[in-house]
Order: C-alpha cells, then sequence, then structure tokens
C-alpha cells in the first residue's frame, strides 16, 4: 500500500477542498465557486477509482472485506451517484449533501489498520461474499440519497410552512420531485439488500456455525431491510403523510448506520 498511499492522502486533500467550495456555493450561491468544487469531485473520483483498482491488483481480490476497504469503498459509490445524479438532475445541493457524508467515511477510513494480505484468507475472497459485500454497498450508497432528498423534503416543508422565502429555497427542487427521488433510491437500494442478505445467508450456510442467523449484524441487516420495506409499502397504499413517510426515511438510514458502523458485537464480522 506504500507505493500508492499518496494518491489515498491526495484524494483527502482535494475531497476536502471539494466539500469547503459547496460549502461556499452553499452559503453564497457562487456558481464559479461551485464549478471548482464539481471539477475538483471529478478528480477526487478519479483518483479514488486509480487507487481502488491498484488496490484490486496488489491484492488479487476486490477490496471490500476489511472495515477499510469497505469504507473507501462506501466513499467512491456516494461520489459516483452523486457525479451521476448532478449529470442528469443538476441537483446541486444532492452533491454537496452526499460528499458531506463521503468524506466523513473517507476520513474515518483514515483511522483503521488494513488487514495483512496474508491475513485474507480464502474463505473471504470467495465470488459469493464478495457479490454480497458489494451489493450492500451499492445499496447503502442509494439509501444514502434516499435520506438526502427526505431530510431536504423536510428542511423545504418547514421553510413553506414557515414562509421563509430565502434563496436556499429557490435552490431545493419541489416536495413532489423531493419525494419521487426518495421513492426511486429506495426502490433500487431494497432489491439490491435483499439480494446481498440472501447471498449472505447462503455463503454463511456454506462456511459458519449454524446459529450464526441469530448474530447481531443479521439481525439488524434484516431489520434495516424490513424497515425499508414498509417504506415502500405506505408508499404504495398511501396511507402514511408525505412528512412522515420522510421521517420515517431518515430514521430507517439510521438504524442502517448503526447496522453499518456497530459491528463489534458480531461474532463473524471480526475480520473488519
Amino acid at each position: 500500500m506504500a507505493e500508492v498511499r499518496w494518491i489515498y492522502d491526495l484524494t483527502i486533500f482535494l475531497y476536502a477542498a471539494s466539500v469547503l467550495f459547496y460549502f461556499n456555493d452553499f452559503l453564497q450561491s457562487n456558481r464559479k465557486v461551485n464549478r471548482l468544487a464539481f471539477g475538483l469531485l471529478i478528480v477526487v473520483w478519479a483518483l479514488q477509482t486509480a487507487f481502488f483498482v491498484s488496490q484490486t491488483v496488489m491484492k488479487a481480490y476486490f477490496p471490500v472485506i476489511t472495515l477499510f476497504e469497505t469504507l473507501f469503498f462506501y466513499s467512491w459509490v456516494l461520489v459516483s451517484l452523486s457525479l451521476a445524479i448532478h449529470y442528469f438532475f443538476r441537483i446541486d445541493l444532492l452533491v454537496f449533501f452526499t460528499n458531506i457524508i463521503g468524506f466523513v467515511v473517507l476520513v474515518m477510513s483514515m483511522f483503521l489498520p488494513e488487514t495483512p494480505i496474508v491475513a485474507v484468507s480464502s474463505v473471504l475472497t470467495s465470488e459469493l461474499l464478495l457479490t454480497h459485500v458489494t451489493l450492500a454497498m451499492f445499496s447503502y450508497g442509494a439509501f444514502s440519497l434516499s435520506m438526502i432528498f427526505s431530510a431536504m423534503y423536510l428542511l423545504q416543508h418547514k421553510m413553506l410552512k414557515e414562509r421563509r422565502w430565502t434563496p436556499l429555497l429557490r435552490r431545493l427542487p419541489s416536495l413532489d420531485q423531493l419525494e419521487g427521488y426518495a421513492y426511486r433510491m429506495n426502490m433500487l437500494g431494497v432489491p439490491m439488500l435483499l439480494l446481498s442478505i440472501v447471498l449472505g445467508i447462503i455463503w454463511g450456510k456454506m462456511v459458519l456455525p449454524e446459529k450464526f442467523l441469530l448474530d447481531s449484524k443479521v439481525v439488524l441487516s434484516l431489520l434495516v431491510l424490513a424497515s425499508y420495506s414498509f417504506w415502500l409499502y405506505k408508499r404504495f397504499r398511501d396511507t402514511m403523510q408525505m412528512r412522515r413517510m420522510a421521517q420515517w426515511n431518515v430514521l430507517a438510514f439510521l438504524l442502517l448506520l448503526i447496522n453499518f458502523l456497530g459491528i463489534t458485537t458480531s461474532t463473524f464480522h471480526s475480520w473488519w
């Protein structure tokens, strides 16, 4: 890793600069600063991709096994999704809020040691497990965007109720658009998370003790899936106010974070 560490360090520095420029644009609505922040974000994505590819080559497996690797990959997913959303929908505030999360996740990875390559067994590099983790990270990325759309919905709803006609209000999409975007992200996230859990259970049946389904990580993952599935059910039935739907979506994401980061009680995720 030492040979490409400079890419990782440069990525964090440029990512911080991009987030700061986006924050300046958030406060002052400066288009030149916004374009500069977006340009830096593209460079960050390129550097992250280069670092990820180099790690794949060095380790001879798809690097999503250790907590360092999963945090880095999660950050890369957020950057990739925010760039795609910006290209198709031009929602600057979404890019800003998404990359606050992405930057925090990347900084968290700085404080985590990498598991030596020799310590990663062939069991942990099976295609089934790697697909399980990869799908989970992409579902987390979709849920992250969904949460941001819901948070923006709640913010706009509050500003409209209080009749606060600020420049920020004009930069937000309509309430219907925000709710629709959140719905689409959850429609992507739920099937991916479901498939990830199914693959994880199949892998667990092959290599783990019989009672692994009672593990805290498995239970929390099923609760996360149930929370988002309930959200989709209520959305289809149209039996809950949109504001409460947005609140539920934010709470479901908090449960997801607990599941993702609160893994110390798990008996078979200890390699992270």
